[in-house]
């Protein structure tokens, strides 16, 4: 696969795999077994780029994440692992999607770093993330904590989720940043005003949910069910019957964008994305090797500057449904 370069030296392939969904958000966790053999071969099609977080499990496993990645590329140093930090559940809420409680103070960082690298099975991290700001940690403090983690080899790039300019900017000031992840898809654009800063101090922009949890794929209709006990897309607005209905003009046009290019929907909403910038790098997350196979063609798609104008133009007179935005903070 084609590789990028994600803030000054960071190289990882074109797409990576977001893999939260074998063990959170999206059902039941995968079979261990299953899972590990994926992730392995993800790696041999061509992911170098995997993207995983200390807080992606279940209550009864609450980092089964990390130690599935950890353990199933293992062996693997030909890869670039991102892992985050500074976040837990409220698991008193009897949501599905429960809030998030932020906590980045700087004892926090540093025993997540460590039991990350244990889990991970890793001597150090490629690349680590600030999961959510915390307000009540001043950014230039946690930087500064970071910098410490370089300096002492434990990591050696850094990242911000779902962080706005000031927020960059300040830490950046600090400590420089690699890559700042947040959601980006057709219907979740708000972060575009992200892109002249982060071109102006050399940040890339790791792309999550690029497929508005799975919806761009063109594979779910009004009769799609998920459960309810396990899986946030039994409660993303994007899925109700109305909305369905409702966003239906986009997914005809990425029907017949498809068919033009001799491509999958899917791939499509991901060639709009790689061919914005060239240090945008989506994560779209899937369990299954016929979906990884078909969203790392996307960067075999070229899309030309006024091809992906149109699909801007075209974006901008549709009225979409409302998307999933991301998890409540707690107060």
């Amino acid at each position: 696969m084609e590789q990028r370069i994600l803030g000054t030296d960071l190289r990882v392939s074109a797409l990576g795999l977001g893999c939260m969904g074998f063990s959170h958000a999206y059902g039941a966790p995968t079979n261990r077994i299953e899972a590990m053999r994926t992730l392995l071969q993800a790696a041999d099609m061509g992911y170098t780029f995997f993207d995983t977080a200390e807080v992606y499990g279940t209550p009864e496993a609450p980092h089964h994440n990390e130690e599935l990645v950890g353990a199933a590329l293992s062996g693997r140093q030909d890869v670039v692992i991102a892992t985050k930090f500074g976040i837990h559940f409220d698991q008193t809420s009897p949501e599905v999607n429960k809030p998030l409680v932020p906590d980045s103070r700087p004892e926090t960082i540093r025993r997540s770093v460590e039991e990350s690298l244990r889990r991970l099975q890793r001597d150090h991290i490629d690349l680590y993330y600030q999961h959510r700001p915390d307000p009540k940690t001043p950014i230039e403090e946690v930087a500064g904590v970071i910098a410490d983690l370089i300096r002492e080899g434990k990591i050696t790039h850094w990242g911000l989720s779902e962080a706005d300019e000031d927020t960059i900017r300040r830490a950046h000031a600090v400590c420089p940043v690699t890559a700042v992840q947040n959601r980006y898809s057709m219907m979740a654009r708000w972060h575009e005003a992200l892109f002249p800063v982060l071109e102006e101090l050399k940040i890339g922009f790791v792309a999550f949910s690029p497929l508005a949890n799975g919806l761009l794929s063109g594979r779910y209709d009004q009769n799609s069910r998920f459960d309810a006990g396990t899986d946030y897309r039994s409660v993303m607005p994007q899925f109700s019957a109305a909305a369905m209905e409702r966003n239906q003009a986009l997914l005809n046009l990425l029907h017949h964008l498809a068919g033009e290019k001799e491509a999958a929907p899917a791939q499509i909403s991901l060639a709009w994305e790689l061919n914005k910038k060239s240090w945008i790098v989506p994560i779209p997350g899937s369990r299954r090797l016929d979906r990884m196979r078909e969203n790392a063609g996307a960067a075999d798609i070229s899309l030309t500057e006024a091809e992906v104008q149109a699909l801007d133009a075209a974006l901008d007179g549709m009225e979409l449904s409302e998307v999933f935005g991301g998890s409540q903070i707690k107060k």
